[in-house]
């Protein structure tokens, strides 16, 4: 079991949500999985939070979106901890290589898909180049709102894993 994990069990409930959270970013979430502890290694906390997350409303999902940047932009809709920031920068790192044609693609492409779906287009970027994440954005301004929500969700559950598996290696 990592050290992180190891002292995040041992936490009080609100400072483990408090702890945890930046890895999704929905209180709602972060409260679930805190209640769900001791958690005994990486891939029971990581089974945990797919299933917790997997089992909440949208206005949970909502929250947790809201905390992402556009892709090609720096600053979220809502405020979201440091920690949280510098790892959304980081997924982005690839895909912010690019020439003015795709940012200005992108940037389109992000304000139809809010005006479709009413919230920020969510992908997992991470190794992910803009091109590649521009065709994707493309691709998903042809799905239906429903099915669209739920792929919005799944691609965060693919951030949460990996912003999980980072907490635990710091």
């Amino acid at each position: 079991m990592s050290d992180v994990l190891t002292r995040w069990n041992q936490l009080p409930a609100d400072e483990a949500a408090r702890e945890i959270l930046p890895c999704c970013s929905s209180t709602a979430w972060a409260h679930r999985m805190a209640a769900r502890r001791p958690l005994a290694d990486e891939e029971a906390l990581l089974a945990a939070s797919d299933e917790t997350w997997r089992n909440l409303d949208e206005p949970a999902w909502t929250e947790a979106f809201r905390s992402h940047p556009r892709i090609g932009e720096t600053r979220a809709e809502q405020p979201s901890h440091a920690r949280s920031a510098v790892w959304s920068a980081q997924e982005q790192q690839k895909a912010a290589l690019t020439g003015d044609d795709i940012k200005i693609a992108l940037a389109e492409g992000n304000r139809e898909y809010e005006q479709r779906f009413k919230r920020i287009f969510i992908v997992c970027a991470s190794g992910k180049t803009a091109p590649e994440i521009l065709e994707i954005l493309r691709h998903r301004l042809q799905n239906d709102p429903e099915v669209e929500l739920h792929e919005a969700a799944e691609q965060q559950r693919q951030i949460m894993q990996l912003r999980i598996k980072r907490w635990l290696d710091e």
